[in-house]
């Protein structure tokens, strides 16, 4: 298991890529996955580069972003430059959200119109290399297991791919091991976080944690919140090499990363790697 940080969690400080590159590598990191925002302001001539951060023993396996589906010409263009990006920085992945309407409500227009925006995007990141990832997270068409399997099909690229958020799948309702059971050949990256109490989940809305003012109260390390990670992360463990970043949007982020990944590590040292064995038992979504 490749685990990474999230500049994200760096959003309302003041430190240097440099300066977390250096710190992720003593901490026993594999990766930086870099916000859309943070990989458009790096200067393309800096050090910090594919090549630099292989030299620290890093990589960028994703970079973050949210494309504008409404709008065809400008997603042609965010998409292009996105992918652009992540060429430069050795990225195989891009990142967005499938849409900005719940599952449960969006009209059937809407939910098309939202599909189609996808495929051409996924065009675009073939033409590149690469795979775009949609995010399960709520108020998209990715916020429930049918929702995102339905949204699978109808899309019908290859290029497309599920970054799993495990607790928001939780918060739509469904059980993270059986989603990603389901999910599994079309999950290409992970993003692991916790919160104290179910009833705390609006802590994570995109407005909340963008907010410098926002408030913080039920953000809690991985192990010690209200979705139990034992039973998921063995899983993941055991079906062999993956990749997943710690999301971390409280205070204290140095120390709240550093002992998340050590109890990760301490939980799956233990584990034996069996991948393969235990795939064949495991439901999968259409690959459309």
């Amino acid at each position: 298991m490749k685990i990474s940080l999230c500049t994200i969690s760096f959003r309302h400080q003041l430190i240097d890529l440099k300066d977390i590159a250096f710190w992720a590598r003593d901490t026993g990191f594999q990766g930086i996955e870099l916000w859309g925002v943070h990989a458009r302001n790096q200067s393309p001539l800096a050090i910090h580069n594919a090549q630099w951060m292989a030299a620290q023993g890093l990589s960028i396996p994703m970079i973050s972003d949210y494309l504008p589906l409404q709008d065809r010409q400008e997603l042609t263009r965010r998409t292009r430059a996105l992918c652009a990006l992540a060429q430069t920085w050795g990225a195989g992945k891009i990142r967005t959200f499938a849409g900005m309407q719940a599952s449960a409500t969006v009209p059937a227009a809407d939910r098309a119109q939202t599909t189609r925006a996808l495929r051409h995007a996924c065009d675009i990141a073939a033409d590149h290399g690469l795979r775009l990832l949609v995010e399960t997270h709520p108020g998209t068409l990715a916020d429930t297991l049918a929702s995102t399997v339905a949204l699978i099909d109808a899309t019908d690229h290859d290029a497309l791919a599920i970054n799993f958020d495990a607790l928001h799948v939780w918060e739509g309702g469904d059980d993270p091991v059986t989603a990603r059971r389901t999910l599994l050949p079309r999950i290409a990256h992970y993003h692991l976080k916790n919160v104290s109490d179910r009833a705390r989940l609006p802590v994570f809305a995109p407005a909340n944690v963008y907010s410098a003012a926002g408030c913080r109260t039920g953000m809690v390390p991985l192990m010690e919140g209200a979705y139990d990670y034992r039973v998921l992360l063995r899983e993941m463990w055991q079906d062999g090499p993956c990749e997943t970043s710690l999301e971390w949007f409280g205070d204290e982020v140095f120390q709240t990363l550093k002992n998340d990944i050590a109890e990760i590590r301490a939980l799956t040292a233990a584990e034996p790697t069996i991948a393969g064995q235990t795939g064949t038992t495991h439901q999968t979504a259409s690959a459309g």
